[in-house]
């Protein structure tokens, strides 16, 4: 029976990501762990924890959500073809 936790930053994703994650989190589970057994899927524990932004320091700099979406956006556009 695993236990998973996923630690982040409040306001990061929103209920729609939150229930994307947890849904491909549980997949992802039942396929290793579970060697695909859909009994398994039952057995998975899947938790997110969301903590302010001046709980979490990056590099000796406590981050806001709109600095990690602004580090995201740009890694998106460095990614895209040109």
């Amino acid at each position: 029976m695993p236990f998973v936790n996923v630690q982040t930053i409040k306001g990061i994703m929103t209920a729609e990501q939150k229930s994307e994650l947890l849904r491909r989190m549980t997949d992802l589970l039942v396929e290793i762990e579970g060697q695909g057994d859909p009994q398994f899927r039952q057995s998975v524990w899947i938790r997110i924890d969301e903590h302010d932004p001046e709980q979490w320091s990056l590099g000796g700099v406590q981050p806001t959500a709109a600095m990690i979406a602004a580090k995201f956006a740009a890694a998106r556009r460095d990614e895209s073809p040109e």
